[in-house]
């Protein structure tokens, strides 16, 4: 199935945080004397975090402060190994980041697989007749040689006719629908519509899914279809 990388799309999910506190200043002669302190349950939380990204503390306070400032208009769902990335100061640092975030990916896409094939075999027995739409989020490094992202829209005739082509080749297609509004039916009308039966569902040669924004993300421009694959780990439109 064709999972899509989040670094040249910053497409990925990620959480935002308040920045650091900040101690407050001192007051003179006998006044009392107040400062603001960070809450143990903050630190050990900030700490908790850190360690789920592979970050130390300090890295932690980085990207804080960085998605406090412009990077958080320019980006606001970064995830903290891409914002670290692309403000790296160095090579070395930028390097450290990339691989932590191949890292944790990758025991990600492992962990959604298992899942995957758990949910594929449910929906085969509890819905035999109906097309199963996925519920997996994009793993670029899940993506066989052999698949395409294949971006589709309703009232689209060549989407049909090009999809029946293809699958009557032997492709194996992770079927994308723009503009479905994430209606689950829409996107089973449309696959029947195209001739993909269950057995090819099943089987794994196709997959249905709802854009969600990928197409925007990769640049695809009209009309569609517009059929991408991944190579050398970049995603790129065959045509």
């Amino acid at each position: 199935m064709a999972r899509f990388s989040i670094l040249s799309l910053i497409l990925v999910p990620s959480c935002l945080f308040a920045g650091l506190a900040l101690s407050a200043p001192k007051l003179v002669d006998s006044a009392p004397q107040f400062s603001e302190q960070t809450p143990l349950g903050r630190q050990a939380s900030d700490a908790t975090r850190a360690k789920a990204w592979g970050l130390t503390a300090v890295e932690w306070g980085k990207f804080e402060r960085l998605q406090a400032g412009p990077r958080h208009y320019w980006s606001p769902q970064l995830d903290p190994l891409t914002t670290l990335g692309v403000e790296a100061d160095s090579d070395q640092e930028r390097q450290r980041y990339a691989e932590l975030q191949v890292r944790l990916e990758a025991k990600r896409a492992e962990r959604e697989l298992a899942y995957q094939k758990a949910y594929t075999a449910a929906w085969a027995r509890l819905f035999p007749g109906m097309l199963p739409v996925e519920a997996i989020a994009d793993n670029p490094e899940a993506t066989p040689a052999d698949r395409f992202a294949l971006f589709v829209e309703e009232r689209c005739p060549p989407c049909v006719s090009y999809t029946q082509q293809w699958l009557q080749g032997g492709a194996h297609l992770d079927v994308y629908l723009v503009g479905s509004q994430g209606d689950d039916g829409r996107l089973r009308q449309w696959a029947r519509g195209a001739g993909i039966t269950s057995a090819q569902v099943r089987s794994g040669q196709v997959t249905l899914n709802h854009d969600r924004g990928r197409w925007f993300a990769l640049g695809a421009s009209r009309p569609l279809p517009a059929r991408y694959q991944q190579v050398d780990g970049k995603w790129q439109r065959i045509d």
